[in-house]
């Protein structure tokens, strides 16, 4: 149950005097992303920070008023000046004075009656705008406060800004803060008392206050001592979370799986390469989880081509081996059909039994698949998401791979768990995505990290260039030359159809451009079309039949078609510096040497400009994802925000990158010395999950 003290804070928004159902939904949408199907709550509110501070202090007389800035003046209504009638562009004028000069408010579209109530001829009040000079005349357009001199107090001289959507106003948005914000209850203290000083950090119910009532600039800047307060309790409560859900699946008990190796023998000595020093190391790594008692929970990431599926054969094998099962779970049917022609021959050479599940898998066909699974018939299942389905059920699976890990979310991963009937089965996850550490630190804290740091011994380099759309004619010619000489061409494309929205050459029309030029030569692949039609152009593209294919980002993992060695992007400028890197990965995976061209549409911003110049420097993975996360944010670096990937609400990586490492730290040594988190600042920290909704993290606790 979520501690009594917090139920103001999570109370929906409607209980906001002056919040209606209308007013509710523009709420709901501003606060969308963290409050996704449900309704807004209190503490969504109060944690939509302001974004910039209007400043009404200055009270100048209207002599000493500077056009172009605010000011409040206090002034007398000496005259109302309609406009013509029938002359709507004129604007309804009042002149009013002080001892120094004249002023005129502006109004356009105004109704007199109004502007005569609030603006009486010879009363005082005080106004507050921008000024203007207008042929040698101060004005003020449209003034944002009209006030008498005894309702000063509500003219709040220091203006919060809040970001808005369409239909909300900022006066409403500001209102229902000043109900939130008086409704914030004392909180107990879940920060260490030395670490808070140490950092000059107010309590939280006060930093909420601060933040939502900046008295300069400087408390909006993201180091602001209130701000910096609450993005470290944020991150602190993600930290917490993933140390606890770490914490609850190293207390559920595993197998032990102990490998003889001979099947590995033959399987190595089957590869036409040897293993680099990096695999090595990682197969170490992954064989002393696998002996030990508790559950494995293991990130692998590589960049492109570094040789993660043999890796995660060969610690299938072990499973095999021992007389277990196995299972790889891929993101697309595409890919799970890829990693079966790859397995297919090494596994045969071992005697290992291999089969695919996917949807596509049907009537007696998977009724055979699933027996010969259940009866331990099969060693290694590779599928799809079918793989979570009812009825797949494995006679005593030992190790899950799940390749592309970012594509599925927590959940999924842990459905697949489920499928070893409670013996606590191993998951090694796979990512050709290079994960910066302060990603590592924020998404995958609750697993123990392995790299490939090495390609295998004779790839070559991709010599990558950057050319404008403009010279489409020449990337053509230069395409016909190179396949005329037999290779093989990768064209990707941003849409499958034509947009209105996107000014984005879509595949099919790229397709028939092509197909006009180079004939039965050009194959098209989408995500759209049936998987057997997917299949059969792929399969005829790795047979060396098809020499230019022409695609859709469905082909931006897993595919692997040795003699490819020309990529054209199209609209470069489009995609994200890490999926142009895995991209660029399809190519550069046999002999020869392999080019891609980055085509994009002038004029760059500065972003697609960095993002293509970093492409072209470095085929580091790894520094390229450091790039990408400085350019775009840790959800995109990651995949799609659909990904179940945690967003921050204040806290922001890379910026904060120093706090997580802090966070981090302090979750640790606080779990090492309450593993309960039983004790008075447990409790407390309790009340932080609640907070930030990591109810999860306390399920566990619960549960165990």
């Amino acid at each position: 149950m979520r501690p009594h003290i917090l139920t103001p804070l999570f109370a929906g928004l409607r209980t906001l005097d002056g919040i209606g159902p209308r007013l509710q939904t523009l709420l709901k949408r501003l606060l969308a992303p963290h409050a996704p199907g449900g309704e807004a709550k209190i503490i969504d509110l109060l944690l939509h920070f302001p974004a910039s501070l209007i400043d009404r202090r200055a009270r100048p007389k209207i002599a000493e008023a500077i056009p172009g800035q605010l000011a409040t003046i206090v002034v007398t209504v000496n005259e109302h000046r309609s406009p013509p009638r029938g002359q709507h562009r004129i604007p309804y004028r009042v002149t009013c004075t002080d001892e120094t000069g004249f002023l005129e408010l502006v109004f356009f579209h105004a109704k007199a009656p109004y502007l005569e109530k609030l603006l009486p001829i010879g009363e005082t009040r005080i106004v507050s705008g921008k000024i203007e000079d207008y042929a040698g005349r101060l004005q003020m357009p449209h003034p944002d406060y009209v006030v008498k001199p005894d309702e000063a107090d509500e003219l709040p001289l220091l203006e919060p800004v809040y970001p808005l959507t369409a239909g909300l106003s900022g006066k409403v948005a500001r209102k229902a803060l000043a109900q939130a914000i008086a409704r914030i209850p004392e909180l107990p203290e879940w920060q260490d008392a030395a670490w808070l000083r140490q950092n000059s950090w107010p309590a939280f119910a006060e930093a909420l206050r601060a933040v939502h009532a900046p008295q300069s600039e400087n408390d909006l800047l993201i180091g602001a001592p209130a701000r910096a307060r609450i993005a470290y309790d944020e991150l602190l409560a993600n930290q917490l979370a993933l140390a606890l859900v770490r914490k609850n699946l190293r207390r559920i008990a595993g197998r032990p799986t102990e490998g003889t190796g001979k099947l590995r023998e033959k399987i190595l000595s089957s590869l036409p390469f040897t293993l680099t020093a990096s695999q090595i190391k990682v197969l170490d790594e992954i064989d002393a989880d696998m002996r030990e008692p508790h559950r494995m929970l293991r990130l692998l990431q590589g960049d492109v081509g570094s040789g993660k599926t043999i890796v995660a054969l060969l610690a299938m094998t072990s499973a095999v081996e021992a007389g277990r099962q196995a299972a790889l779970m891929a993101p697309t049917e595409l890919l799970a059909r890829q990693h079966l022609n790859t397995l297919t021959p090494l596994c045969e050479s071992a005697g290992i039994r291999l089969a695919l599940l996917t949807g596509r898998e049907k009537g007696k066909e998977r009724s055979r698949i699933l027996d010969r699974l259940g009866e331990g018939g099969l060693d290694i299942l590779i599928g799809t998401h079918a793989l979570f389905q009812e009825h797949v059920d494995f006679k005593d699976l030992a190790i899950a791979v799940i390749d592309e890990q970012h594509r599925f979310g927590v959940h999924q991963r842990l459905a697949l768990q489920a499928k070893s009937g409670g013996g606590g089965t191993d998951v090694l996850v796979m990512t050709a995505t290079p994960i910066p550490r302060t990603l590592l630190l924020t998404h995958y804290g609750d697993m123990e990290v392995s790299k490939l740091l090495e390609k295998p011994a004779g790839r070559q380099p991709i010599a990558t260039r950057a050319m404008p759309a403009a010279r489409l004619d020449e990337v053509m010619d230069r395409l016909g030359s190179a396949i005329e000489g037999g290779a093989q061409a990768y064209w990707v494309c941003p849409l499958v159809e034509e947009s209105d929205v996107l000014d984005a050459t879509a595949a099919e029309q790229r397709y028939a451009a092509l197909k006009k030029r180079f004939g039965d030569r050009v194959a098209l692949v989408h995500g759209q079309m049936p998987g057997a039609e997917k299949d059969a152009m792929m399969q005829g593209f790795a047979r060396g039949e098809i020499s230019v294919l022409v695609a859709t980002t469905v082909i931006e993992v897993g595919v692997d078609v040795p003699n490819a060695t020309i990529m054209v992007i199209e609209h470069a400028e489009r995609f994200g510096l890490a999926q142009l890197h895995q991209l660029r990965g399809r190519v550069g995976r046999g002999s020869g040497k392999s080019a891609c061209i980055l085509m994009y549409k002038p004029p760059l911003s500065d972003t697609a400009h960095a993002r293509l110049n970093a492409l072209r420097e470095t085929e580091d993975g790894f520094r390229i994802a450091e790039e990408d996360l400085r350019l775009r944010g840790g959800g995109e670096v990651l995949g799609t925000r659909q990904s179940g990937l945690p967003e921050f609400r204040v806290a922001a990586l890379p910026r904060d990158g120093e706090l997580l490492a802090a966070a981090r730290d302090d979750a640790r040594m606080m779990l090492a010395g309450d593993t309960e988190l039983s004790g008075e600042r447990g409790e407390a920290l309790r009340s932080l999950l609640y907070l930030f909704e990591r109810d999860e993290a306390i399920r566990l606790l619960k549960a165990g």
